[in-house]
C-alpha cells in the first residue's frame, strides 16, 4: 500500500497549481496548543526609523540565514518609501553554475501574480478613459461569447475581485516549450472553463479570467498585450528591465535569473506562462520599485489620483471581518495597517508585493526557488510580518470569548473542507478529494488548521477573539467563519480569504470516509489481482484441481482481468502525475493521449468490474461455496462500488479537454 499512498500524495501534489499568492500544505498531526488561553496582546515596540542603514542590517540579519535554511539560491528586495527608493538588493545567486549575484538594477525575475497588478493597471486606464466600463457585460468587448450562469453576465468588475465564478483552469498555464505560447486571441475561447458560481457571490482566484482581462485591454485599446503595457506602464516609468514577451527579447536574455527546485539542484528552462497577462512578466526589482512608487503616489505617470484611489480603496464582500478584495490588489491588514497587496508564484520563483498607502511604504520580494519543502512561503510571509513588527508597529487590543464557548464554536468548525478554487466539472476535481482542508481541534479544544501550518515561520495559535473569529497569536492574521442555522457554510484566512474561500465538503465527496474508502477499494483489487496468478501457482506446485468450473470459472477470471485493469488504470494516472511533476506543462497537449485513455480505462475498468465482481458473488452463493469465498467476493464487490463511485463523482471519463 506503499505505492498507493504516494500515488495519492502525488495527485494532491497537482492541486498546487502556480500563479498563486497561497496554497496549503499536507496537514500535520494535531498537537496540543502551547499558547496561554488567552489571546496575547501585541505590544508594539518604539517606532524604528525606515531608512537604509538600520533596514540593510536587518535585512542582512534575517534573509541569508533564512534563504541558506530554505535552500533558496537567490533574492532580491526592494523597499520604497515617499517617492524614494530606501533600498533595493540582492541576495545570493542569479545563476549558481557561474556563481552570478542577483543586481537588483538589472537581474530579472519572474514575480508571477504579481503581473496581475500591471494587467489590472491597464484595465483601469481603459476605465479612465471610457473604454471599459466595470459593470457592463463583458461580451461587449469580446469576439465570442461566455454563457450567462444562473442568467447572470459577467462583468469587469467581478474580474478584478476574483467573482466571475470560474472553476480552476490549468491546461493551458505553464509549459517549458516555446511552442507552447500562444495568442490572447486563440487561447481565450479555447480554454473556456465552466463557472460554478454564481457571478459575485464567492472568491474563486482564476488566471484565465485575468488573462480575459488583458484580452478586452488588447480589444479596445487596438494594441496587442504585450506592446500596451510597454507603452503605456513601462516607459512612462522608465521600467526598462520589464518584459511581458516570451521567450524574452535578446536585449533581456542575459539578465534573466536561472530558476530552481532548490540551490541543489540544476537550472531549469525558462517558464512559459500561457495566459500572460495573469503571469509573465519578467521584471528586475528597480523597476518593480518604479511600479510601486507609482501606485503609491496615487497612480502618478500612470492614471489620475480619483482613479487610483477607485483601485486601492474598494473593498468587496467578503467572510466576516477577513481581508477582501480592491480592484485587482487584496488588502493584508498587519498591526492595524492595511497593506494592498499580491503574491505571485511560478513553478521555479516566488513573490509578493506589499504597499501601504496610508504610509508611503512599498516592500517587493522574490526568490528564485520554491527551496525545501516550500520554505520560499514561510519566507515571504515572516518577511511581512517582522518588517511591520519593525517598521509598522501597532496597539491591538483583540476581544475574548469565554472557554466554554470558544470550545463549542472551535468544535463546530470540525470537518474537512472544500477550496472555491479548485476544479468541479472535470477529472482534475479529484484533486478536491485529495486536497481537502481539515480542521480539527487540539487536546485543550482550540482550533488547529494545520494546513497553514507551513505557511508562516511560527507555529499557529488560534484564538477566538469574537464570536467565530479567531486570531494567531503570532501574526495576528485572522480566521473567520459564516454561520447560518447553527452551521458553519464558508469560512476563509486573512492570507486567502481575498480569492478564496472554504466550504464544509459534501457528504458525497468527503474525504473523511471517501479516502480510507478508496484505500480500502484498492487494497481489494490488488489482493484479488494478486491472488489470481499466486493461487495458480500453488494448484500447479501441488496439483490440485481448481473448484471452480463452468459460468463461475468464467466470472471468477473475468472479475480478475478487470481488477488488472483497475491496476493499470491506477499506474497510468500514477505516469500522468510523473510526467506532471517532471513539467507542468506537458498536461496541456504532449500527455493527451494518455489522458483520453485514462478516461476511457477506468470507467472501463471500474464497471467492469462491478459487473464481473457481481456475478462472481452471485456464483459464489449459487455454488455454496466457503464462507471465505463468499466474504472475499463481497469484500470485491464494496471495492468496485467505490471505485464506480470514485469515477462519476469526480469525471473520471469524458473526452472534454478543458480542464
Amino acid at each position: 500500500m506503499r505505492f498507493v499512498r504516494k500515488l495519492m500524495i502525488g495527485l494532491a501534489a497537482l492541486a498546487a497549481v502556480p500563479l498563486m499568492a497561497q496554497g496549503p500544505v499536507p496537514a500535520p498531526p494535531v498537537k496540543k496548543a502551547e499558547a496561554p488561553a488567552l489571546p496575547a496582546v501585541k505590544v508594539p515596540a518604539a517606532p524604528v526609523a525606515l531608512d537604509r542603514a538600520d533596514l540593510e542590517a536587518w535585512l542582512d540579519g534575517y534573509l541569508p540565514y533564512a534563504l541558506e535554511r530554505g535552500r533558496i539560491p537567490g533574492a532580491v528586495v526592494v523597499v520604497v518609501k515617499d517617492g524614494q527608493v530606501v533600498l533595493e538588493k540582492g541576495y545570493g545567486y542569479s545563476d549558481v553554475a557561474k556563481r552570478a549575484p542577483v543586481l537588483p538594477e538589472s537581474t530579472l525575475f519572474r514575480p508571477g501574480s504579481v503581473s496581475k497588478l500591471v494587467t489590472w493597471t491597464a484595465v483601469m486606464q481603459q476605465v479612465e478613459q471610457g473604454k471599459i466600463d466595470l459593470d457592463k457585460d463583458v461580451n461587449a468587448y469580446l469576439d465570442f461569447k461566455i454563457p450567462a450562469y444562473q442568467g447572470k453576465p459577467i462583468t469587469m468588475r467581478n474580474i478584478m475581485t476574483h467573482t466571475a465564478g470560474f472553476e480552476e483552469s490549468v491546461r493551458h498555464l505553464i509549459s517549458s516549450d516555446p511552442k507552447a505560447v500562444m495568442t490572447l486571441k486563440k487561447q481565450m475561447p479555447l480554454a473556456l472553463p465552466e463557472r460554478v458560481f454564481a457571478p459575485g457571490t464567492t472568491p474563486a482566484y482564476s488566471n484565465y479570467a485575468t488573462a480575459l482581462a488583458g484580452y478586452i485591454v488588447e480589444r479596445v485599446s487596438g494594441e496587442d498585450f504585450d506592446s500596451y503595457v510597454e507603452n503605456h506602464v513601462f516607459k512612462p516609468l522608465g521600467m526598462t528591465h520589464a518584459t511581458f514577451r516570451q521567450p524574452l527579447p535578446k536585449a533581456l536574455e542575459a539578465h534573466m535569473s536561472k530558476g530552481y527546485p532548490d540551490i541543489t539542484q540544476k537550472a531549469q528552462p525558462f517558464e512559459m506562462v500561457i495566459p500572460a497577462p495573469a503571469g509573465s512578466l519578467s521584471a528586475s526589482g528597480a523597476d518593480m520599485a518604479k511600479f510601486m512608487i507609482a501606485h503609491l503616489n496615487d497612480g502618478a505617470g500612470l492614471m489620475k489620483p480619483e482613479t487610483a484611489k477607485m483601485m486601492h480603496d474598494y473593498k468587496a464582500p467578503g467572510v466576516g471581518p477577513l481581508n477582501s478584495m480592491a480592484l485587482g490588489f487584496y488588502e493584508q491588514w498587519v498591526n492595524g495597517h492595511r497593506a494592498i497587496a499580491h503574491g505571485g508564484d511560478t513553478v521555479w520563483f516566488h513573490s509578493y508585493l506589499w504597499l501601504f498607502p496610508d504610509s508611503d511604504i512599498g516592500v517587493y520580494i522574490s526568490m528564485n526557488a520554491p527551496g525545501k519543502a516550500g520554505d520560499a512561503g514561510a519566507v515571504r510571509s515572516a518577511l511581512f510580518h517582522k518588517f511591520a513588527d519593525r517598521y509598522l508597529p501597532g496597539t491591538e487590543k483583540p476581544g475574548t470569548v469565554d472557554a466554554k464557548t470558544a470550545k463549542q464554536h472551535a468544535q463546530m468548525m470540525v470537518g474537512h473542507y472544500v477550496s472555491s478554487r479548485g476544479s468541479f466539472t472535470n477529472f482534475l476535481s479529484v484533486l478536491g478529494l485529495l486536497g481537502q482542508a481539515q480542521i480539527g481541534v487540539t487536546e485543550d479544544g482550540k482550533l488547529s488548521f494545520p494546513a497553514l501550518d507551513g505557511l508562516g515561520a511560527g507555529a499557529r495559535d488560534w484564538v477566538e477573539v469574537e464570536p467565530f473569529v479567531w486570531r494567531d497569536t503570532g501574526t495576528g492574521e485572522r480566521l473567520a467563519a459564516e454561520v447560518k442555522d447553527g452551521r458553519v457554510v464558508r469560512m476563509s484566512v486573512d492570507a486567502g480569504s481575498p480569492f478564496m474561500v472554504f466550504e464544509p465538503a459534501p457528504a458525497a465527496t468527503n474525504s473523511a470516509w471517501l479516502s480510507p474508502a478508496m484505500l480500502f477499494a484498492l487494497a481489494m483489487v490488488v489482493l484479488a489481482a494478486l491472488a489470481w496468478p499466486v493461487r495458480s501457482l500453488v494448484r500447479r506446485s501441488y496439483k490440485a484441481e481448481f473448484a471452480l468450473t463452468g459460468p463461475s470459472l468464467r466470472a471468477y477470471r473475468l472479475s480478475r482481468v478487470f481488477a488488472w485493469l483497475v491496476i493499470a488504470a491506477l499506474v497510468g494516472w500514477g505516469a500522468l502525475i510523473a510526467a506532471f511533476s517532471a513539467d507542468i506543462g506537458s498536461i496541456g497537449g504532449p500527455l493527451d493521449w494518455l489522458i483520453h485513455l485514462l478516461r476511457i480505462l477506468t470507467p472501463l475498468a471500474s464497471f467492469g468490474l462491478l459487473a464481473t465482481a457481481g456475478w462472481h458473488l452471485m456464483r459464489t452463493f449459487k455454488d455454496k461455496r466457503a464462507w471465505t469465498m463468499k466474504l472475499g467476493a463481497v469484500l470485491l464487490v464494496l471495492a468496485a462500488l467505490v471505485l464506480v463511485w470514485v469515477t462519476l463523482v469526480f469525471h473520471l471519463y469524458g473526452f472534454d479537454m478543458v480542464y
